[in-house]
């Protein structure tokens, strides 16, 4: 059987870096518990973005889509831009970038998918409205770790 891409071929958008987080040998394809300890970090980036009720859902039992998603809720368009843009700082620690980043106008939902992890950020209003956790009701749950303590005021490193 022939072998698929490997998972540091470049992506064409930018050479330097590949698509979807991986550590093994096909793009974007981490093992489970790669997938969890690589959604609790983009979590973990959320919440030290002020980011509240950050759940972390575990489907990877339920579909074949994605391992895990990342749920979050934001308190403005300008808050959740900015969490957006950073999770890039932590999916650089994994090697990675997302495949995929959606944003609507008015920042009511905005979407990051690193193939394995999927990033839903809503607005409160959205997020109840759309309700992904009784679509996924059947999926784990990982508790995501508590946001790093700040000291002066800025996002915490």
């Amino acid at each position: 059987m022939p072998q698929g891409p490997r998972s540091d071929s470049p992506n064409p958008s930018n050479p330097s870096r590949r698509a979807g987080a991986s550590a093994s040998e096909q793009p974007g394809v981490l093992d489970r518990d790669g997938a969890r300890s690589f959604a609790a970090a983009l979590a973990r980036s959320l919440l030290d973005d002020k980011c509240d009720d950050v759940r972390i859902l575990d489907i990877a039992d339920l579909t074949t889509v994605t391992a895990c998603l990342v749920i979050g809720t934001g308190t403005s368009d300008r808050q959740m831009r900015a969490a957006l843009k950073n999770l890039e700082e932590a999916a650089d620690r994994f090697g990675s970038k997302p495949m995929s980043v959606s944003a609507d106008d008015n920042a009511t939902w905005l979407l990051a998918d690193y193939v394995d992890v999927v990033v839903h950020l809503f607005e409160p209003n959205a997020r109840a409205y759309y309700d992904l956790e009784s679509m996924w009701s059947d999926a784990g749950e990982i508790q995501p770790e508590p946001p790093k303590r700040q000291t002066d005021g800025n996002r915490a490193s």
